[in-house]
């Protein structure tokens, strides 16, 4: 048993006031809906993911295409480090940090 400070906090989904796209928000590739083409058992990016054989991806889209999603269950999945980073709303010398950091 630990004693850390947020031992008995309520996991995400549970705390009071979290917005439905989080409480309902995928957390296993299983859990994702579409992209089979790409996730499906037996798919390039699914094998890479769960052998955690990924290095750097960029991942490119609109709005609400699951984007984020996607990069934190293959930060949750692999030993990844998980940058949340949006080109739109970054000037060029932050884009240029974040890519060479990648």
């Amino acid at each position: 048993m630990t004693n850390g400070l947020f031992d008995n906090e309520p996991e995400r989904s549970e705390r009071p006031g979290t917005p439905l796209a989080e409480r309902i928000r995928p957390r296993t590739l299983d859990e994702v809906v579409g992209q089979d083409e790409i996730l499906a058992p037996g798919k390039p990016l699914r094998e890479a993911i769960e052998r955690d054989l990924l290095q750097s991806i960029i991942l490119w889209g609109p709005p609400g295409t699951g984007k984020t999603t996607l990069a934190r269950i293959v930060a949750d999945m692999t030993r990844a480090r998980f940058v949340s980073f949006s080109a739109v709303l970054a000037g060029i010398k932050e884009i240029r940090e974040v890519m060479s950091e990648a």
